[in-house]
């Protein structure tokens, strides 16, 4: 029997859906739930890019995140309200920034940026791993509607990106930890992986003491097999597109 909360086994996902086209007035969005943790992520295509790529030819993705009030079990206090953006919320938004762009070919769509907000709606562990994996579908039908329109000959995606947690939990190496075992793990870690295995980062941490190489290997391992499965279903989710 699973020593896990949920009773998965330490291979297993949480059940994960993609539903693309969810916010009608966005060029591209997908609602992705990681069991509980459910996260709309829209994609908005702008005129102009920053300042430092005007000129150049290229475009820009950048990722915007934040989480609402009652995505948690107590009120979380709007953070435009507190007068700013938290560290952990900055640094989410540039890791999605930074796993989108890894995949784009920011010369193929002019100089436009496209901006990929992803709002927690419900948080349940795991929210920057959901935002990465439901961003890269908003951001592929965003640029299926340029290429539509006449404004881009083909989707300038080089591959497929996904993130999933994988940790060590009583001891055991187990994949895509939800609230209960992440709260617990002795270590976890953040891995996000293209379709064919490359990595654009991984974040690793001991929360009780230090691990062996050998355990890290194992979460690798398991991060490898869930970004495939995800990408599976990413794949399908931009199917149901055309």
């Amino acid at each position: 029997m699973s020593s896990r909360p949920s009773g998965r086994s330490p291979s297993a996902l949480r059940p994960v859906s993609l539903e693309p086209g969810f916010a009608k007035h966005a060029e591209g969005s997908c609602l992705v739930r990681f069991g509980d943790t459910h996260v709309l992520c829209a994609a908005s295509v702008e005129d102009g890019v920053p300042p430092f790529l005007k000129n150049t030819g290229k475009g820009w993705v950048t990722a915007e995140y934040g989480m609402l009030p009652r995505s948690t079990h107590t009120r979380t206090p709007r953070e435009a309200a507190k007068g700013g953006q938290s560290g952990r919320t900055q640094e989410i938004q540039r890791l999605v920034g930074r796993a989108l762009r890894s995949v784009t070919d920011l010369t193929g769509f002019g100089e436009v940026q496209i901006r990929l907000d992803c709002d927690v709606l419900q948080a349940d562990g795991g929210t920057r791993t959901a935002s990465i994996t439901g961003a890269y579908v908003a951001l592929y039908q965003a640029f299926a509607k340029m290429k539509t329109m006449g404004v881009i000959g083909k989707i300038p995606l080089r591959e497929n990106v996904a993130a999933v947690s994988c940790g060590l939990y009583k001891g055991v190496a187990v994949l895509d930890l939800d609230y209960a075992e992440d709260s617990k793990a002795q270590a976890d870690a953040n891995f996000v992986l293209t379709a064919s295995g490359k990595i654009v980062e991984v974040q690793g941490t001991a929360e009780d003491h230090p691990f062996e190489e050998s355990e890290f290997a194992a979460l690798m391992q398991l991060a490898k097999k869930g970004v495939a499965d995800l990408v599976a279903l990413q794949n399908a989710a931009i199917a149901k597109m055309s």
